[in-house]
Parts: C-alpha cells; structure tokens; sequence
C-alpha cells in the first residue's frame, strides 16, 4: 500500500494563473501533461470517464471526494488505455477493495504515462471553473519547471474551439464489433421482438465508447467500424441499413471532412448520431453549434424528451452544443431538452430518418434510462421513416416493463424514481 510520504510534489497550473499544490499518485518525477481542465460529477465510474475518447486533450477532475476505492478492472474500459491528458482528485484510495479490481488506479494510470494529482480543493478548482469557464491547464511533477513557466505553457497552449481532435482517436482502418453487453445487460432492457433481420450498421468512429457498440450488437445489428475521413462514395459502396456517427472529442466546427461526407449521405439510410455525432449531423444539415461555458459532464444529467413527456436522467460529456434557433431553419425540431440549462439534448429531422441525441444512452456508467434510443435506431432502419414521439413513448415502455410501473429512474412530468445505475 502506498503511503502519502511515498508520494512526489505535483502542481496543477491554470491559465488564469491559479496553481494548486498536491501529489502525484500515479508517474514518478518528471512528467507534465496539458489539456483544457474540465469536471466530471458522476459518484462512480472514473475508470470508464478515463477512457472515454471524447476526453481525449483534457485534464479530468473529479468531484466525488475518493477515487479509487474499487480499484480498475479491464472489462470496464471503454478504450484499449486512458485517453486524458491528466487526472484531478482531492484523495486517491490507499486500498482497493473490489472482487473484480486487477490493479490499483494509480499503477494503472502510471503505467500509461498519466500524470494524476491528489491533495488539492477540488470544491475550489471546481468553482472556479463554473464562474469561469473551462480553462487550458498544465499537470506537472517536474521540479525543475518554476511556477511561471507552468504558467507561460498554460497560456500558450491552444484553446478547444477549433481542434479536430477525432482524427487523433479514431481508428485508421474499418473493423467488425462482434461483442454484446453479455452478463452486464440490464435488468431493465427489454428489447423489442428480434428483428426479420440483422440490419448493418456502418458506425462512422470519432472515438466511440465500447459500450455503444455492445449496444448495438446486442439488438442483432452488424456493426462495422470505419474511420471518421471516410468519403460519401464509401459509405454507399457498403449499401448499410443504418448510419451512426459516435461520440468523440474536440471542436465539431472543426471536423471539416466528416461534415462534408453527412452532409451528402444523411438520412439516404437511417442515421443516428451521439454527442459529437450529434453535433456533426447538426452542421451537416445547416444548424451551428457553439461552446459552453463549462460543458455538461456526469451521470446525473435531467433531460426532459419533449416528444414524450418523460424525464431521463442521462450520462453526459461534452462541451459544445447545437444551437436552437438554427434547427428550425432546416427542418429539425428539438427531441430532447437538457433541465439545467434549457439546451438542446436531442433533435429530430422532420422528413428525413435522422435523429441524434447529446448524452449517452450507452451510459457506462449510468442509469439506463435512455437506452431506448437504440431501439428506436432499429425501429427507423425497419421503418426507414423518421423516428417519432409515439414510437419513442411506445419503445421507452417496452424497455421498462421487465421492472413494472414507469420503470427505473424515469418520471412523468412528476417525481423521479431513483435511477438503475452500472456499467
């Protein structure tokens, strides 16, 4: 067991010039690592957080107050390795304590070159961040480096807006996801009656979490994998039943060719896209999108579905949005609406079998109140129609009814349910 003495000096820098002292509890002396700081409010799964593509550039931190009590397993990656740039905790676990657990996180993250920080005020960083916005950082525990030049490379890295991030996480070449969700498939999935047959689903990677695929695949789709570049002409020479776009990191003003490539072959097949995909469907079609202030990352996001009436409790990261009033112009109306803020959650193409949603309905971690969605993906590429608000209702009862009553975690218009939750 480590023991605090045992630990280096690291600092945090700010771009704003805050420095915060802790220690390193994962690469020795030595290392420093930069990204735009950004925090995450789920109580559980910093493992699947960490290797989540979409955080791809960024330093992590954590609300929760201990991280890494129930240690890191491989099953529960969402990656081949971590994907941020560093990792922010006020107090890393001494002691794993999990059945499952292979290695303690802080051996994990070191032996992948993350430089992860405890001993600061995460309450203080945090607020910090909310009042001003998501800022560039430095994560160092190089002794050697003084305070300003930690503060010189946090001001001279360059911003989020503008960076094609996807193109550093998505895969080069195309692949087949031949895996399901196995023994860890909701008790609350019902799925609806197996399709007449497996559709194909050409899932355009951006840097998908696993868990979106085992989706997939566990409603009987063919899922093939291809990289973000590919042209128009490719995706048709495949003649898929479905289009997704996954979710992945970075500005999607600034994924030029995947806009390019949506904007010709959108909606020529049923197309579904998440977080980043939904953004790049939004641009494709016409509609812009913009920053936020400090993104919307955690388990516990409210997300009202307009079609329906029903409250979802969803899993969230990201820090752009699609802007509503450009969604009307181009014959989209809004699906879904994010209850903190009023943005856009979700939308919906009116004539066209497009739709797209912000969060994750994979939710790994999460509640599983969204998974619905899936379905109804298989419901369009039946249908080959636009998905709509009764089949949305119909598909989201569907799911829940192995659980009895509204079924974990969803609402009415009135109270909410606590929320089923796990990978």
């Amino acid at each position: 067991m480590t023991q605090i003495s045992d630990l280096v000096p690291a600092r945090l820098c700010l771009e704003d010039g805050t420095i915060f002292r802790g220690r390193s509890f994962s690469v020795p002396a030595g290392h420093t690592r930069t990204g735009e700081v950004v925090f995450n409010t789920s109580m559980t799964g910093y493992q699947e957080a960490l290797t989540d593509p979409s955080y791809a550039g960024q330093i992590l931190c954590m609300t929760a107050t201990q991280i890494g009590n129930y240690g890191v397993c491989p099953e529960d990656e969402e990656a081949a390795a971590p994907t941020v740039a560093g990792f922010v905790v006020r107090e890393s676990a001494r002691l794993r304590s999990n059945q499952r657990a292979e290695a303690d996180l802080g051996d994990w993250l070191a032996a992948a070159g993350v430089p992860a920080i405890e001993g600061i005020d995460t309450r203080a960083l945090v607020r910090r961040l909310r009042e001003r916005g998501s800022l560039r950082g430095v994560v160092s525990t190089d002794a050697t480096l003084d305070d300003a030049t930690l503060r010189t490379q946090a001001r001279s890295l360059p911003a989020m807006t503008g960076q094609n991030l996807a193109e550093s996480v998505s895969p080069k070449d195309r692949g087949v996801w031949d895996e399901t969700l196995g023994d860890w498939r909701p008790l609350v999935m019902a799925t609806p009656a197996s399709p007449t047959r497996a559709y194909t689903v050409l899932a355009i990677d951006c840097g998908a979490k696993r868990n979106i695929y085992r989706h997939l695949r566990e409603r009987g789709c063919v899922v093939e994998t291809v990289p973000y570049d590919i042209t128009p002409e490719a995706v048709r020479e495949r003649h898929p039943d479905g289009l997704f776009v996954s979710n992945g990191p970075g500005d999607p003003a600034a994924v030029a060719v995947t806009i390019e490539t949506l904007r010709v072959v959108a909606g020529e097949v049923p197309t579904f896209g998440i977080c980043l995909g939904h953004q790049l469907l939004a641009l494709a079609l016409g509609a812009t999108t913009y920053k936020l202030k400090f993104g919307h990352r955690g388990a516990n996001q409210p997300v009202r579905n307009v079609l329906t009436g029903r409250v979802e409790i969803t899993s969230q990261n990201h820090g752009f949005c699609v802007d509503a009033d450009s969604l009307e112009a181009i014959d989209c109306e809004i699906t879904h609406l994010h209850l903190n803020d009023g943005t856009v959650a979700g939308f919906r193409h009116r004539s066209r079998p497009i739709f797209s949603v912000q969060y994750h309905p994979e939710a790994s971690p999460g509640p599983h109140d969204s998974s619905y969605l899936f379905d109804c993906f298989v419901e369009m590429m039946r249908s080959r129609e636009p998905v709509d608000g009764p089949t949305m209702l119909r598909l989201h009862q569907h799911m829940h009814q192995m659980v009895g009553g509204d079924g974990g975690g969803v609402s009415v218009a009135g109270g909410m349910t606590p929320a089923a939750s796990g990978r």
